[in-house]
């Protein structure tokens, strides 16, 4: 990817370097930064500015997805997106799209989530920078690579550990037991109705051997 100091950005655009800090500051047309500090722009914002737009409609997308599982965590998520922001201007790459969800990394029907999965399947993204391999989902996560993968868009897990809280894991985990619970709690009222029915009470007593049945 080209990239192209201030001044020399200046003077493609037919403006002054000065121009360019003022479009910076008003978020007309921000620049971004090096690990250092100093501004750069890319040739990306050089087609859009020129209304070479085309090129860059049809290119694939680079998304930031981060995920925290309760509302509470909204400053989580938050530090979740400055840290992969900072990730990815650290190495000059530009970002399309923020997508964020609030929900278990258990479930499967988060609405940025799904739509991410749908426009790479439709091979419309090209990277997807993650924290960490649970912010993405919590079990199943090579699965989803290898898939996505598939249609040309690359899972980037940056792995800070400090951005994937342990009491997450926690409550999903606390849901799996809640999910099983509720099923072993069916069947038990299952079993209690067959129990009841004297049709299969007969079964029962036909299918019980002659030395467990009760003397007549």
């Amino acid at each position: 990817m080209n990239t192209y100091k201030p001044k020399d950005f200046a003077k493609m655009l037919g403006v002054t370097v000065r121009t360019l800090q003022k479009w910076d500051v008003a978020g007309k047309l921000k620049a971004f930064r090096t690990p250092t500090n100093r501004r750069f722009y890319t040739q990306e914002q050089l087609d859009v500015y020129m209304g070479n737009s085309t090129r860059v409609q049809n290119q694939k997308k680079v998304i930031l997805y981060a995920r925290v599982s309760t509302a509470k965590q909204r400053d989580d998520l938050k530090n979740q997106v400055s840290f992969l922001r900072e990730f990815v201007n650290a190495r000059g790459v530009i970002v399309d799209r923020v997508m964020t969800d609030i929900g278990s990394g258990l479930n499967l029907k988060r609405k940025q989530w799904n739509e991410l999965i749908k426009m790479a399947e439709k091979g419309k993204v090209a990277e997807i920078y993650i924290a960490h391999k649970d912010r993405f989902v919590r079990f199943g996560f090579d699965w989803f690579e290898r898939h996505l993968a598939e249609h040309g868009a690359k899972i980037i897990v940056v792995n800070n550990e400090d951005l994937s809280p342990e009491r997450e894991m926690i409550q999903d985990l606390i849901s799996i037991i809640r999910m099983f619970s509720i099923r072993i709690h069916g069947l038990g009222k299952y079993e209690g109705q067959l129990k009841g029915d004297e049709t299969v009470a007969q079964i029962l007593q036909d299918r019980t051997p002659s030395h467990r049945k009760p003397n007549g």
